[in-house]
């Protein structure tokens, strides 16, 4: 967390996560242009900012675009924000909340004490799925395979449910569920929010799997949104407790309470 508070005391870092929180995934140059910085001064405190994994950098074609990352900052929001609760650290539960809204898609990094291999299996077979996120999957996981969801009791299961990509202890990537009367009662939501849930585009979630020394950087993106949608809104607020509570099972071999 050292590296986390000294990235956060520099004014310039803040202005570039200020730039990133109204307009996430820029480009070096883009980001450049919006603040009164040199190029170089850009890169240098880019690198402090990724070092403290307060920033992902993903690759899109030839550029590199920049995300924010809730990781670090709800890591300090368990250990301190949430038990506190004080003045002093408002700023941080303020800029907690602003990495966990993105406009129309999530990005998160994390890291992981444990196996590429392991972390596979966490992510697929459903005796770990069902410990931290009381959701199973049925899939061969190979792709375009069918991908059927089983949470709460509900059953969703359609055509366009797939796996896009699956190269093991590297890559996985599939299509989210179908948003159905049935998952919509399970999970208490409105007949409005049912029908602008419904109406949204499909979803898919990549998970990227990387050695990382002794551990395992773990890149989870979610795109495919409607611009400010019901969905985006809510798996950006539900993603991160969910892959701390995947980080804590795997390290400690037990999920965050529930």
């Amino acid at each position: 967390m050292d590296e986390v508070f000294k990235a956060l005391s520099d004014p310039s870092r803040r202005a570039l996560l200020d730039s990133l929180n109204s307009r996430n995934g820029q480009t070096l140059r883009e980001l450049c242009a919006g603040l009164d910085m040199a190029r170089q001064s850009v890169s240098k405190h880019l690198a402090v900012l990724e070092a403290a994994n307060l920033i992902t950098v993903l690759r899109r074609g030839r550029e590199k675009l920049h995300y924010l990352n809730a990781e670090p900052i709800n890591a300090i929001a368990e250990r301190w924000i949430d038990q506190y609760d004080r003045g002093r650290v408002r700023a941080l539960a303020d800029l907690k909340t602003a990495l966990e809204s993105t406009v129309d898609e999530f990005v998160y990094t994390t890291y992981i004490n444990t196996t590429p291999e392991k972390l596979w299996q966490a992510l697929t077979d459903p005796a770990f799925t069902r410990q931290y996120w009381g959701t199973t999957f049925e899939s061969d996981w190979t792709t375009g395979a069918p991908v059927v969801w089983v949470w709460n009791g509900v059953r969703m299961e359609d055509p366009e449910q797939v796996v896009v990509e699956a190269k093991p202890y590297e890559r996985l990537s599939y299509t989210w569920h179908t948003i159905t009367p049935e998952f919509a009662r399970a999970a208490e939501m409105s007949d409005e929010e049912l029908a602008a849930m419904a109406a949204e585009p499909r979803s898919t979630v990549s998970f990227t799997i990387e050695p990382h020394g002794r551990a395992v950087r773990l890149t989870v993106v979610h795109t495919g949104f409607t611009p400010d949608g019901l969905l985006v809104r809510g798996v950006s607020q539900a993603w991160p407790e969910l892959l701390a509570s995947l980080k804590t099972l795997l390290e400690t071999g037990a999920p965050l309470p529930a």
